[in-house]
């Protein structure tokens, strides 16, 4: 089954990809790997959620954030390979997640990245990953995700 097709199965469309709010691209390619930007939850150009998790997100919020995330980053591998079947291999995922001081569960917030990240590729999807609390995020996003992906 390809990926369009599994993306379809699961009920989900690629977002288009965002316009940078800086002066960078949404992804590059070096070599046979994809490099994102780190993506934030946007939805049509505004914030899914805005806040910081452990307050005004909860840790379930926080994983459904990071599965948008993820799926703009889907979007912008898509963007410059064009086929998302040339994905090979989705090597890191790097998320960072905007919690208070005490709140110690990013690694399970980063689950929905992670999740989404399997069922859109299947094995080619399992991957290393980094799951970093931060004081603060762009535009207070509660989460941002990142990917290094390999392809043919």
């Amino acid at each position: 089954m390809s990926v369009e097709q599994r993306l379809s199965e699961l009920g989900i469309e690629l977002p288009t990809v965002a316009t940078p709010a800086g002066a960078y691209v949404p992804a590059v390619i070096s070599g046979n790997l994809v490099f994102t930007a780190g993506q934030i939850p946007l939805i049509d150009g505004k914030l899914m959620a805005e806040g910081k998790v452990g307050a005004e997100i909860s840790p379930e919020l926080g994983r459904a954030i990071a599965r948008r995330c993820a799926l703009n980053a889907i979007a912008a591998v898509k963007s410059v390979i064009g086929d998302l079947n040339r994905v090979k291999k989705v090597v890191k995922v790097v998320g960072f997640v905007a919690s208070v001081p005490e709140f110690t569960g990013q690694p399970g917030v980063l689950n929905g990245a992670s999740e989404l990240l399997e069922q859109v590729f299947g094995q080619v999807g399992i991957h290393a990953r980094s799951a970093v609390g931060v004081a603060a995020l762009p535009l207070n996003a509660p989460v941002e995700v990142e990917l290094i992906v390999e392809f043919e």
